[in-house]
């Protein structure tokens, strides 16, 4: 599947999914799906991560779900500070329950189900304020 391919019921699933996992948390979900991971793919996760500006959150509590398609390759990456209150395989449980949807070409299913565990932990540790505000985008970004 190539990055234009994404149905635009697939896109509405997974901002839903964004949406949704945001609605309890002062945490930052973001999206970014390319063709192709021109480094490896965590390099390039961070890469996107700095380039989306989600470093900038006041709690350093974004999640950067990354995926290189047609590499086949994707990458989940936390910023400080949700990276110190999640234990140490946290990331790694999440690419473990979208790889599997991912392996039947269900990317929005892998993507909501990722971002769904990443919205539970991020509601636990960063819970919602009345005062939090929407500190990024929850579209895709698209490379």
């Amino acid at each position: 599947m190539a990055v234009d391919k994404f149905k635009l019921a697939e896109k509405i699933r997974i901002v839903s999914a964004i949406k949704q996992a945001e609605k309890n948390t002062s945490g930052e979900v973001r999206v970014h799906i390319e063709n192709h991971s021109k480094t490896d793919v965590l390099d390039r996760a961070a890469d996107v991560f700095a380039m989306l500006k989600m470093h900038k959150t006041q709690l350093r509590n974004g999640v950067l779900f990354y995926l290189a398609l047609k590499d086949k390759n994707f990458a989940v990456l936390g910023d400080a500070g949700i990276n110190a209150v999640v234990p140490d395989n946290f990331w790694e449980s999440i690419k473990e329950a979208m790889q599997e949807h991912f392996k039947n070409g269900d990317f929005a299913e892998g993507l909501s189900i990722g971002i769904t565990m990443a919205g539970e932990k991020l509601k636990e540790h960063f819970p919602y304020q009345k005062d939090d505000v929407n500190e990024l985008p929850d579209d895709i970004s698209f490379g």
